[in-house]
């Protein structure tokens, strides 16, 4: 399987180096000295690295071949393509690549179809799971433990646990518009209707009182 590790950016220096956008949570893995690339277009590959580091906190590589800055600007926006194993997990424990999760089944502990993974989004913070619902609606799910509880790859399924509201919104939002309509239905009610009820309920609490002397 073929995925998309990094992208090239602009030239650096003079010798040859080019920034890269990473797209992989493994850059020491698939981005280390000796790893060949396949690239988009393929016309600019394979790529073989020659050597990397880390320069005021963003990744320069540089490539068998490319000696100078104009060979290396050539390259620019070119994608970096790893061929990786489908059956192949992450070093990590309940880590996962993007691919295994792609097109999971999301449910609730129960069972409830929840919908479909259809795109993994990387964040500073943390990663979400865009879901799309059975009615083509979509839902950010944040990928934490607290809310997915288990990935069962032979199942194809994530199942999560969902704090109010993040799946629900659109049940509170009908709910509360309910509340508004009942409120305004009220207001908009007669005076001495509404003074009536207030009477009915002040005569009850009287009786009320009667009966307890």
């Amino acid at each position: 399987m073929q995925l998309v590790v990094a992208r090239v950016g602009r030239a650096h220096g003079i010798k040859g180096e080019v920034t890269v956008e990473v797209r992989t949570d493994e850059p020491e893995l698939r981005l280390s000295p000796g790893a060949v690339l396949l690239t988009d277009p393929a016309s600019t590959g394979p790529l073989t690295i020659e050597a990397g580091r880390v320069h005021s906190g963003r990744l320069l590589l540089r490539f068998e071949g490319v000696r100078d800055r104009s060979a290396a600007e050539a390259l620019r926006n070119t994608l970096l393509i790893a061929d990786v194993d489908p059956e192949e997990m992450p070093e990590g424990e309940d880590e996962y690549y993007d691919h295994q999760l792609m097109d999971l089944d999301v449910v609730l502990a129960d069972g409830t179809e929840v919908g479909r993974i259809t795109e993994i989004t990387h964040l500073p913070s943390q990663d979400l799971f865009i879901v799309e619902r059975p009615d083509g609606t979509e839902l950010m799910i944040p990928f934490v433990e607290e809310i997915v509880t288990d990935i069962d790859l032979e199942k194809q399924q994530a199942v999560i646990d969902p704090p109010p509201g993040l799946i629900d919104d659109r049940a509170e939002i009908v709910s509360s518009r309910d509340e508004d309509s009942a409120r305004d239905s009220s207001e908009d009610a007669p005076e001495g209707a509404r003074e009536g009820a207030s009477g009915d309920a002040s005569g009850d609490k009287d009786s009320s009182g009667d009966a307890g002397a």
